[in-house]
């Protein structure tokens, strides 16, 4: 498996597609040669002490310990109970089984972001990001960033996206590198902002600029009762504090995880439930649980589509789509859904100074093998060894009578 095997890592980033092949192969290449599919991959697992590590491909993992988070995942989706939950289910004339995948994605982007913080004259301070979020929470984020870092109410914070005659540059979002990247351009600049407001504090408190310090918002002469805070201060001295900047991008980060789905299937009519499923997750340092938590939770629900329900079909006569509307393509509903567990280990990235890793297509990359891992494994007392995604009733249905037939 590309996230554990010392054997390299795509020159880019693990897509869904590679990441299924690979997880399939292992769970294949395990059942072939009688080894435990979880032994197998402990055996060729990247051990923390490796770190960092650097594959063939010359791509540097700098953080992570895939082993305890692979176990944190066995262990809350109950994988040793599993035996006793397969038997309840064959009595009921049902097909259980379980399933896991291992991901690992390079995330990040562009060598360069840039930020720019304004003081408004209206009493708000405006953040301009060369990003564009279409839903993932930057505006909740980055506001974080900025409390933390100038101790600002961030009701009084205002980010500025996606229009480009205010924002000469920026790196746009994909690849899962918005914080990441985005992140440290906003560190970058108010880290700029308190250097200029410590030499305009020094003028206003009459003070040495060496004798000035800024904590929890505020300017202070060291010793002293003399303070401004930096919203008084920037409307005392317009445009004064004002400051952009651009970060150098100069690494991935690779965040990784473990996703665990356990199915029933109904072999006479081979429509599969997916009742269990949890991901344990390394994003590095979670600025932002919940943000992340939703994230995964959308990309697990993309993944399943993919896994069940969702297929491109064209006429073989015409090449005309078929499924050009959502009358024939099936996205999942609510009732395709199982609960989904989210929970993380935080191993902090070391090639950034938030420490996070990206997470936006954490979801999506690990489901469909975890789905399609568990759905074979439910059906291997039928003697099926494979299932081609997506996993309709009707291919089920039929893989199972295959089997039956030979």
């Amino acid at each position: 498996m590309a996230s554990l095997l010392p054997c390299g890592f795509a020159p880019w980033r693990i897509w869904g597609e590679s990441n299924y092949l690979v997880e399939r192969l292992i769970d294949t290449a395990a059942a072939e040669v009688g080894i435990d599919r979880i032994e197998l991959r402990m055996r060729n697992i990247v051990p923390p002490s490796a770190m960092p590590y650097t594959t063939v491909m010359k791509q540097t993992y700098d953080s992570g310990d895939f082993a305890q988070v692979m176990k944190a995942a066995l262990a809350r989706a109950d994988w040793a109970g599993f035996p006793a939950r397969q038997a309840a289910a064959a009595k009921a004339g049902k097909r259980r089984g379980i399933g896991l995948a291992y991901y690992l994605e390079a995330t990040g982007g562009a060598p360069t972001e840039r930020a720019e913080i304004k003081f408004a004259e209206d009493g708000f301070v405006d953040v301009y990001v060369g990003t564009q979020s279409t839903g993932q929470g930057h505006e909740t984020a980055y506001v974080q960033l900025t409390v933390d870092q100038l101790g600002i109410d961030g009701d009084k914070i205002r980010i500025r996206q996606g229009d480009t005659d205010t924002i000469p540059m920026g790196g746009g979002t994909g690849g899962a590198r918005s914080l990441y990247s985005e992140g440290q351009a906003i560190l970058l600049t108010a880290a700029s902002v308190i250097e200029k407001g410590k030499a305009e504090a020094g003028e206003y408190l009459e003070a040495a600029v060496a004798d000035i310090e800024f904590a929890a918002g505020k300017f202070s002469v060291v010793g002293t009762d003399r303070a401004v805070d930096i919203m008084t201060l920037a409307q005392v001295k317009p445009g004064a504090l004002d400051t952009a900047e651009i970060a150098k991008i100069d690494a991935h980060t690779f965040t990784n995880g473990c996703h665990v789905a356990e199915v029933e299937i109904d072999p006479e009519t081979g429509v599969v439930a997916i009742v269990k499923y949890v991901v344990i997750d390394d994003v590095g340092k979670a600025v932002n649980p919940m943000i992340v938590r939703g994230q995964v939770h959308g990309g697990v629900a993309q993944g399943v589509g993919q896994a069940l329900l969702e297929r491109v079909s064209y006429d073989p006569e015409s090449g005309q789509l078929v499924a050009g509307s959502f009358m024939d393509y099936a996205l999942p509903r609510a009732d395709d859904l199982p609960d989904i567990v989210v929970e993380f280990i935080e191993i902090p990235c070391t090639t950034n100074p938030l420490g996070v890793k990206g997470a936006g297509e954490a979801g999506a990359v690990g489901s469909p093998p975890a789905v399609m891992n568990a759905i074979v494994d439910a059906l291997k007392m039928d003697g099926v060894r494979t299932v081609d995604m997506p996993a309709t009733p009707e291919r089920v249905w039929e893989a199972i009578h295959h089997a039956k037939a030979a």
